[in-house]
């Protein structure tokens, strides 16, 4: 069975891995010319019951273990004023261990037989050719036909028209990423706010999220409500005028900022999103269930899916119709729950009593 993947991202990557660990090929495409065509974002919390579990499926749990990043789920809430609201250490008993997406990425990349990504693969359109079989075009001109094909390609799919009309929208949120690089001797004071693992410093409208990466460097979200053509032209001026008022301790994860700025727009598919069955194809990941990150949820369910998906196809050899119905149910029910959680406490994280919400939250008060 020829089984095209597109997209090496953590989701597609998982499945290629899985089915590799039990003895079935797959080809994954991917636009970017190289793994190290870009910087791949700060920490992930890699969760017990999801993202944990598909590492286990691809044998690769103590490897994961080995890298992931020590005190990194210690947590801080903060208000405007720098007023420790809440203070959580990390004892090591904790079930969402931190890893640098980079390394985890490598460590999924590295467990791959060569020649498994096809680099440099652009997906310019993607086809029926009857009997489930779907012929993908590539921007160089080439093509093949898969008899399986699966969208791993992310929030802006070239793949999930085959299956759904939906399109991500725009939740209100924007974030302005930046870093601060060897904080602890560069940047005392941001280091000292931040702490040892994850921030959340929140007002009515904004805040900051930010984390200590395991090179020693802060990588910060500068969370605003506007409208999405405004943080695309945003800069440190701009950013700063929206904290007034916010203590300078706080501003200065902004102001001691190292490099560029880079805007995000946060955008998400509706809740709930399905599709009926189309014969010889389906999503995983972002692709399937785009959401906030307000759940930490993204990676470990595209991971999760991934794993699924790999699980199903053995369980049904020879019948790909069979397999893709097993995978896609459970998959629709439980990011349908997880994308609700994640809209939710985006609206808690921003509201008019904020960080109370989050607070409230933590405490297990509805």
């Amino acid at each position: 069975m020829n089984i095209a993947i597109v997209g090496a991202g953590l989701g597609g990557l998982t499945l290629a891995r899985v089915l590799h660990v039990n003895g079935i090929g797959a080809t994954i495409y991917e636009s970017e010319p190289s793994a190290d065509a870009r910087t791949q974002g700060g920490m992930l919390d890699i969760h017990e019951e999801d993202g944990q579990q598909a590492l286990r499926d691809a044998h690769l749990h103590d490897e994961f273990r080995a890298r992931v990043h020590a005190g990194g789920e210690a947590t801080r809430v903060l208000d405007r004023h720098n007023t420790v609201r809440l203070e959580q250490p990390d004892d090591g008993q904790g079930g969402r261990p931190e890893i640098d997406r980079g390394h985890l990425r490598r460590l999924l990349l590295d467990s791959l037989p060569a020649g498994t990504i096809r680099w440099g693969c652009k997906v310019v359109g993607a086809a029926p050719v009857g009997c489930g079989r779907h012929e993908l075009t590539f921007a160089d001109g080439s093509s093949v036909v898969s008899d399986l094909l699966v969208g791993a390609d992310g929030a802006w799919s070239r793949i999930r028209p085959l299956v759904s009309g939906a399109t991500p929208s725009y939740t209100g949120i924007s974030f302005a990423e930046v870093d601060l690089l060897d904080a602890d001797r560069r940047h005392p004071g941001p280091a000292a706010v931040v702490g040892g693992g994850m921030l959340f410093a929140l007002g009515p409208d904004r805040g900051f999220l930010a984390h200590r990466e395991a090179d020693g460097s802060l990588h910060v979200y500068v969370a605003v409500r506007r409208e999405a053509d405004w943080i695309r032209a945003a800069d440190q001026a701009a950013l700063l005028a929206e904290f007034a008022g916010w203590t300078p301790e706080l501003r200065a994860l902004i102001t001691e900022a190292d490099g560029p700025i880079v805007p995000r727009t946060i955008n998400a598919l509706p809740i709930g999103h399905r599709w009926d069955r189309v014969p010889g194809v389906t999503l995983i990941g972002d692709a399937a269930h785009l959401m906030s990150p307000f759940a930490g949820a993204g990676a470990n369910l595209a991971m999760f899916d991934g794993s699924e998906l790999a699980r199903a196809i053995l369980a049904n050899p020879g019948d790909v119709e069979a397999a893709l119905a097993a995978y896609e149910e459970p998959m629709f029910v439980r990011s349908a729950r997880i994308a609700a959680e994640a809209a939710g406490t985006l609206e808690i994280c921003f509201r008019a009593d904020a960080p109370q919400g989050l607070l409230d939250l933590f405490a297990g008060v509805q």
